[in-house]
């Protein structure tokens, strides 16, 4: 068992769920609950929307299970259909997916380029800083919903190429060519910030 990785763990409540086994798939709810959570505060903003949302993901999910043949990590299959599902609600919603502006994870991490950036612990220094998260932000919220979902889930998840591949069900070429786009355009923002307060070393 000790040799056992975490998609080993994740298919074999899989395998149990599958055979009818509701709480190996409560296991898994459990599991991985709050990281979808976080997933979709990305897509949505409020927190309800949030919870409605990730509930009917989890259902789809059951739902699908019979078709889950492990080709994939579990939780790359999982976080396509939750993908799916917020697009899915915000068309019907005629809306757009939004990024919160305030997301953290669970490290108290955010699409931050200032963490890239020296801290000096002036209220000058730290001005500028908030300054350049507001900004990642909001070139983030206007990049078109490929780009958005892919640099959200490596910066922000940090998922690799091979993952977000499996997630946008994609091929990992298109991912990294997503990826650069994103940040060739994060960075065109950037450079004027990144000229007063130092070089930046992610974008």
């Amino acid at each position: 068992m000790e040799n056992l990785t975490e998609r080993d763990v994740d298919q074999a409540l899989v395998v149990r769920a599958q055979g009818g086994d509701k709480k190996a798939f409560e296991l898994l709810v459990a599991k991985y609950q709050r990281r979808i959570a976080r997933l979709l505060s990305r897509l949505i903003r409020d927190p309800h929307e949030i919870e409605d949302v990730t509930q009917e993901a989890f259902i789809k999910a059951y739902r699908a299970l019979p078709s889950f043949r492990g080709e994939s990590a579990f939780y790359t299959w999982l976080y396509r259909i939750a993908i799916n599902t917020a697009k899915n609600y915000l068309a019907a919603m005629g809306r757009r997916p939004q990024l919160a502006a305030d997301y953290e994870d669970d490290e108290g991490e955010t699409l931050d380029a200032a963490a890239q950036i020296p801290d000096y612990h002036t209220p000058d220094a730290e001005l500028s800083n908030r300054e350049i998260v507001r900004t990642v932000n909001e070139v983030v919220d206007t990049l078109p919903d490929e780009l958005k979902t892919a640099i959200t889930l490596r910066e922000m998840d940090g998922l690799s190429y091979e993952d977000i591949a499996a997630v946008m069900n994609c091929p990992i070429g298109t991912v990294r060519s997503r990826i650069f786009r994103a940040r060739e355009a994060i960075a065109g923002k950037l450079r004027p910030l990144l000229e007063t307060v130092g070089k930046d070393r992610r974008w």
